[in-house]
């Protein structure tokens, strides 16, 4: 009996390496998903263990009839891949809990129904920090996933203190951000922390970009510092473009033309040009967040109106980007690479184009580029939007502890920080 479960879990263990787990929304019938701490749209879903801490969860069926939505939860790794423990030995409660709590739109003219929850409930809660997703699915089967998302449940045993410096080297110096890392792992029983700390670090929430498995660059007993002046780099990038849409009776400056045709509104944002050749100029923005807001009425979960809005990028002399695509990127898209953030570039009018099924709220955008010629996925805002060390950003660092004999990594520490902190003369 005990070889067949070696076995097992050995076969479990090859199909999950590598078998990543992340944020996707899987039914086009599904919009505006969302999960942050209570009353905080800005915030990263971040819960305290055994605390009395919530995340809302909020989210839109543009079919507007009623459906069994449930909701269940899967451990995961430091990297995402799932733990190898049972169910029931990270949760405590039911396995599947039904979202009980809906609405139909009122006085909007899209129509659609609003589901939400508040999360953990006592009869399903994680009983152990780490990662874990949420996984929102029809009738209780996990097979009929509609969407998924990321949850961070923290148990607080070292403190991580970080600073964001420019780079030493002349090449970067005025384009990236250098982290500097100390944490205090005296309450951690660590021996090699090469192999039991795991640090991952994020930049304005974004899990596309962070930095993850970086090896401590000194260690002095119990204290690890990670200053590595090639390692722990972000590029900076400036302040966010932002779309106002908060009201569809009183448009922003920011709109160029707004009208109502048979399938709702539609809203022409302001042609947007390459910024990297412009002078660098600090205002405040949601750093790639979007607020769901409506001034127009009460309610803006369940009487917010949604819009097609029409993005439109003019590149310089009207030329596409040779081998490139070019994304619109945001977490109003979860800064995904797929059709729907992908622009089109329109050859007649020498511009790229795409559109987006937005709610009525307040967005912060970016464009970036995708080079085809090399393969390579990542995202780059060089030439459409520029670099520039005095950007604003905020980083998240989290610190993952593995005990020897233990099969999943446990998260002990969450810290979050604006890069502008302990700056001289910041900007504002």
């Amino acid at each position: 009996m005990y070889r067949i479960i070696l076995i097992v879990m050995l076969l479990c263990s090859a199909l999950f390496t590598g078998a990543q787990i992340t944020e996707n929304i899987y039914r086009s019938n599904i919009q505006t998903a969302m999960l942050f701490p209570f009353g905080n749209q800005m915030g990263m879903p971040v819960i305290k263990l055994n605390s009395g801490d919530q995340l809302e969860l909020h989210f839109d069926d543009m079919d507007a009839d009623y459906k069994n939505y449930y909701y269940t939860y899967q451990l995961c790794n430091a990297d995402w891949t799932p733990a190898m423990l049972s169910y029931f030995d990270y949760v405590k409660g039911y396995s599947n809990v039904r979202i009980n709590t809906f609405r139909n739109s009122s006085i909007a003219r899209q129509r659609y129904t609003h589901y939400q929850a508040f999360l953990p409930e006592k009869n399903c809660m994680p009983s152990r920090s780490g990662n874990y997703i949420l996984k929102v699915c029809l009738d209780g089967d996990t097979s009929k996933t509609v969407f998924t998302k990321r949850i961070l449940v923290v148990e607080e045993k070292v403190s991580a203190g970080a600073q964001v410096t420019q780079p030493f080297s002349s090449l970067n110096n005025r384009t990236h951000q250098r982290m500097i890392l100390r944490i205090n792992a005296t309450a951690l029983n660590v021996t090699n922390p090469h192999q039991q700390v795991k640090v991952v670090v994020l930049q304005n929430n974004r899990w596309d970009n962070c930095i993850y498995n970086l090896p401590p660059t000194f260690v002095r007993g119990k204290e690890l510092e990670y200053n590595n002046d090639n390692e722990l780099v972000f590029e900076s990038g400036r302040e966010w473009r932002w779309l106002d849409i908060r009201s569809f009776r009183f448009w922003s400056d920011r709109v160029a033309k707004a009208e109502v045709l048979a399938d709702g509104h539609h809203i022409y944002v302001k042609p947007d040009i390459p910024r990297s050749g412009l002078r660098y100029s600090y205002y405040r923005d949601l750093n790639g967040m979007f607020t769901v807001e409506n001034t127009d009425n009460v309610n803006p979960y369940w009487q917010g109106d949604y819009a097609t809005v029409h993005f439109t990028y003019v590149p310089n002399s009207n030329q596409p980007f040779p081998d490139k695509d070019v994304y619109l990127v945001g977490k109003l898209g979860d800064y995904r690479q797929n059709e729907q953030t992908r622009m089109v570039f329109n050859a007649e009018k020498g511009v790229y184009e795409t559109t987006a099924k937005l709610k009525q709220g307040y967005y912060s955008y970016q464009y970036a580029t995708v080079n085809n010629r090399t393969g390579e996925k990542r995202m780059m805002i060089t030439e459409t939007e520029g670099n520039f060390w005095e950007t604003e950003n905020t980083y998240q660092v989290l610190v993952y502890y593995r005990s020897f004999g233990a099969r999943t990594d446990e998260l002990v520490s969450y810290t979050t920080m604006s890069s502008y902190n302990g700056r001289l003369n910041p900007g504002f």
